[in-house]
This record gives structure tokens, sequence and C-alpha cells, in this order.
């Protein structure tokens, strides 16, 4: 019996609805049994496993081609939406990690909702936090991720040996950057001022690097490992500082908007969990940390091999849960904390005329409470306790003579005869030395001197007592482990001007703080 055409419309649509369904049916099992990529996370996940993708559900984190955020890079098992992810298994979320190495890109990319957490370092914060306030409604640092420990380093040519050997030199960094930070701190613990130097301003790290290898400047702050190719290709250079003796000036950070916030409390809360989770793993296994390599080298690409990212690791500390309650100050310590920083640089950076509008608070910018809702988590959790502070053997005879890579003269004033502080005195060296102390890891050399009044044995033995006094004071009112500290006592040997002056005679009566080198 013939068919009527609307009869044959109706089975036509039928069969191109079988059609349809069953190609729709082989991408959906397709999806399913697609490779789940590496363990760097290869691949975003195939749309059709999980469908549409919610906004509070998605999280894109900005970073740059640096070691310090492995501990959620790990944990996201990859950069990119992966089904080996921790973050999707675990948590429930699909996390991607956009690389962007361009700063104000960065920036750019954050204020138009691309990326939802930001990196930053606290010291060099206080030059930006009032603008990206003012551009994107309110900012809160959410976590710390790492402190750098030997990221940035201060390579120098031949003939430099001290920080004071710079002065008139030409020196290369990049302005408002954590190398920025760096050298400042150099220059503060040899009582130099930036005015000092010949400055080189450069657009970053990578750049003062080849202008150093370049023989263009004299030195350069750099960043791990452009300073070991430095040495290697400068004749006669060397590795002045690094981070890893100032393993507390440079702390990364993330931060969100404010709105983002308020909307996606569990969603930031599940972020933290995670890189604080990866970082605790990381810091407890070799093996671990070399699979984390593995992975930082996949999302970097080609040019950065698994040594080179298992090395960027090494250089900072991937912060955990117990790292974080005491940067943010919810359990006393004797460290360093982010608002120290925060509130030193902001002073810092005003007196240089790099901020010109008003700073906000500590408290404006960071939110304690996610971190808080964690505690009962994580508390107990051996993996998750803080870095253990920097053991130190008794001090060798030759740190009594060693060079000192900075030296802080410090005025100290003591009674006619007398060793005592005074608490003028004490507020001094907390002013002058405390956050210098605090932010290094060196070895501290503790020099008293005096004018030429009086015999030479009585100032000698009297300039130690006073040495002695400040030693005393570090180690019992600010926790420094006295077998960090050396102490000598110059008298009258060491005049840094004339003692046939009033004058001369006062700038002779000092006490000297060095750091010294490897």
């Amino acid at each position: 019996m013939a068919m009527k055409p609307a009869g044959k419309f109706v089975l036509i649509l039928l069969i191109l609805g079988v059609i349809i369904g069953g190609l729709m049916f082989a991408r959906s099992k397709r999806d399913v049994l697609a490779p789940k990529g590496n363990v760097a996370g290869s691949g975003d996940i195939p749309k059709g496993v999980f469908g549409k993708v919610k906004k509070s559900d998605k999280v894109a984190i900005g970073v740059v081609t640096w070691g310090g955020y492995a501990g959620g890079q790990y944990y996201n098992r990859g950069f990119n939406i992966n089904q080996s992810s921790k973050y999707l298994t675990d948590q429930g979320i699909k996390v991607e990690f956009k690389i962007i190495d361009d700063f104000k890109q960065s920036r750019d990319a954050f204020l138009a909702d691309e990326v939802n957490f930001l990196w930053g370092t606290v010291d060099a914060i206080t030059t930006e936090i009032s603008g990206l306030i003012k551009q994107s409604g309110g900012i809160k640092i959410a976590f710390q991720a790492d402190w750098s420990q030997g990221g940035d380093a201060f390579v120098v040519g031949p003939g430099i040996s001290t920080v004071t050997d710079l002065i008139g030199k030409k020196v290369a960094f990049a302005e408002m950057t954590p190398s920025h930070t760096f050298l400042l701190y150099a220059l503060d613990a040899s009582d130099l001022q930036i005015s000092d130097i010949q400055t080189v301003v450069v657009a970053d790290a990578i750049e003062a690097a080849k202008l150093f290898r370049e023989g263009q400047v004299d030195a350069a702050v750099v960043w791990s490992p452009d300073d070991e190719d430095c040495v290697k290709k400068v004749s006669g250079s060397k590795i002045l500082m690094s981070t890893k003796d100032a393993p507390f000036i440079i702390p990364d950070v993330f931060m969100v908007k404010t709105t983002y916030l308020q909307a996606n409390r569990e969603v930031v809360k599940k972020v933290m969990r995670g890189f604080f989770i990866g970082a605790a793993e990381i810091n407890s296994s070799d093996q671990t940390k070399r699979a984390a390599a593995q992975v930082l080298s996949n999302g970097f690409g080609a040019d950065f091999d698994e040594a080179f990212c298992y090395n960027a690791i090494n250089n900072a500390r991937l912060c955990t849960f117990q790292d974080n309650m005491q940067f943010f100050g919810l359990e006393s310590h004797s460290g360093m904390t982010g608002e120290r920083i925060y509130n030193r640089m902001a002073k810092v950076y005003k007196s240089i005329n790099y901020i010109r509008d008003p700073v906000p608070t500590w408290s404006e910018i960071t939110d304690v409470s996610l971190l808080q809702e964690l505690q009962g988590e994580f508390a107990s959790d051996v993996q998750q306790a803080a870095q253990p502070k920097q053991a130190y053997t008794a001090p060798s005879k030759q740190d009594y003579t060693k060079e000192a890579v900075t030296t802080k003269a410090i005025r100290v004033t003591f009674a006619t005869g007398s060793a005592e502080l005074s608490e003028n005195a004490k507020e001094i060296i907390r002013y002058k030395f405390e956050d210098i102390a605090l932010a290094s890891a060196n070895r501290i050399r503790i020099e008293g001197n005096t004018d030429n009044t009086g015999s030479r044995a009585t100032n000698i033995s009297l300039s130690k007592k006073r040495a002695n006094s400040c030693k005393s004071f570090l180690v019992n009112e600010l926790s420094i482990d006295p077998n960090r500290i050396i102490v000598k006592g110059n008298g009258p040997d060491n005049p840094v001007a004339d003692n046939d002056t009033d004058k001369g005679r006062g700038k002779n009566r000092r006490v000297d703080f060095m750091l010294l080198g490897d």
C-alpha cells in the first residue's frame, strides 16, 4: 500500500531521530572512554561528561612560571581541568591554572574575571593594592602559597664581596617586584639608600640577568636558576645573597575579589584545602616532589624540564595550613608575619615615592575566617605543621673574622662604664635591626666599638660586654637562636671617624650588627 506524503514525512523524522540519537550516544560513549591525560592534565575534561559548568564550580587561577604554586598544581594533577584532578574527585570543583607571566596582563585578566584567583607577593602588593581595590571594588588575600627561599638572588661581578661594595655601581632590577624588595632589604641591612647605587630598571628579572651576562651592569637581582647561569658565564662573578639567606621577606599569596569571595566561600575554601594538602604531600616526600616537578614541567612547556622544575620547588617553602596560621597571626610565634612585612614595605615604598595613595590596613585586605573554619580539619595533621625553625651549631673560629656581607652600624647609648641596655636602646635595636634579623637566616656577628678615651684593655672589655648585652636582647626578647650570634669586642681598634672631635668619638661609640655569608 502506498504511503501518504504526511506518513512519509513522519517516517523520515523518525529515521533522522534514530541517526542523531545514535550519533549523540556514540559521542557520549567516546567522551566517557577518552584517555584521562597524563599526570599533568594534558587535556580539558570533555564537555559531554559533566554537562554545563556552573559559575561557582569552575575556578581559574592566575599564576606565573614559579615553583611555589606546586601545591595546588600537583593536587590538581595538572594545569588544565582533567579527570585525574583531586580538586575534581575530592572537592567537586573544576580548576585550571592559567600562566600569565606578563604582570599587567595578569592584573587585567583578574579585573576582567578571566581568572578568579591572582598571585601576588605581600611585599610588592603594597604598591598596587589601592589601585586594584579602586578598579575591582574590593580585594581579599585568602591564603599564602609559599615563601621564596632561593628563588631570588643577587649576582655580582668581580671585586664585589659585600653590599657596601655596590656603592656607585650599576645594579639591574625590576621595579615594584620581589627583586626590588630584595634589593631594598640588602641595602637597608648595610645602612645604604637606593641613591647610593646606579639603578638600572628593567622589565623583569630575566632582563636583569641578560644585562649582567652582557657586562652592562655590575650586579643584578635575578631569578633562579638564572643566578647559576650568570655565575657560569661571567668570569669572577658570584652569588652575593639569595632568599636562602633571607627566607622570610618574599611571601607569595593568592587574592580574590571581595564579591567573588562573598558568592563562593565554599569554593575558595576548597581551593585553599587543595593547596595545603598538595604542599604537605610534596614537603613530606621526595618522590611526590618529583611527581610535582613533572606536573610543572608539563604545565610550563618544553623549555622547562623536570630537573628545572624540581629545583624550582626546592627554592620555595610550600606553605601548609600551619604556616598560614602563623603568617596571618592566628597563632603566636617569633617569626615574620604577613602584616609585619606589609606594614614595613608600605613605609619603605612610600619613603621612595612608589606609593602615593593611602594604603589600606592589613585587616582590610585579608579574610582569615576561612582559615579559622579549616582549623578543626587540619590542626592535628602532622604533615600540616609549620616550617621548623633553623637550628644552628656553635660558631666556628672563622666566624669571628669572616668578612660580613652586610654591616649595619647602630648608635646605642650606654651610661658611662655600663653595659646595660636602656629601654630606649632596646627600641633602637628593634627599629633598626629586628626585621632584618627575623627575615634572614645568616649568622649574626655583633661587634662592640668604643672611642679611644681610656685604656685600650678597658675599652675592649667594655665593648665586648656591650655587644653581649645586645646578644642577650636578641635571644631573650626576639627569640634568636644564641648559637646564631657571634660576639666580638673591638674596643677602639675599629674607628669609623676621627677621635679628635666629639662628633667623631660619638660615631665610634657604636655597635655593628653584621650578617655573615656562607
